[in-house]
């Protein structure tokens, strides 16, 4: 599977932004699709991730309510939208996919350990 993750930019704080993550190669219904971001300086770190039918979806415990992950399996995307953004939420956010996990299972994976990964888009929101 390929992965690329777009939408990212500069934003207020307090705004919304939406980041696609279009996926090729293989049949991406088969996969767990999670979004994960890694901040200047810190560690990779969760941010959720959705089962294959739409129907089971995990996030950080610090995000729930402010971010929201949706697929569209005929358009082979998944989007992580993202509202009421803060200053600390600037990093290189990233799509991810993983056949062999549920959502719940991807938030607490090794990273290196989840089967693909796409180039990451910069957010930056501003105060």
């Amino acid at each position: 599977v390929q992965l690329q993750a777009s939408g990212g930019g500069l934003v207020q704080a307090g705004g919304s932004l939406r980041l696609p993550c279009a996926a090729s190669g293989r049949t991406f219904s088969n996969y767990v699709m999670g979004w994960f971001r890694q901040a200047p300086g810190k560690e990779r770190e969760f941010v959720g991730a959705i089962s294959w039918d739409s129907g089971s979806t995990s996030y950080a415990d610090s995000l729930k309510g402010r971010f929201t992950i949706s697929r569209d399996n005929a358009k082979n995307t998944v989007y992580l939208q993202m509202d009421s953004l803060k200053p600390e939420d600037t990093a290189v956010y990233y799509c991810a996919a993983d056949r062999s996990t549920t959502p719940q299972a991807m938030r607490v994976m090794t990273l290196s350990l989840i089967d693909y990964w796409g180039k990451g888009t910069l957010v930056t929101v501003s105060s």
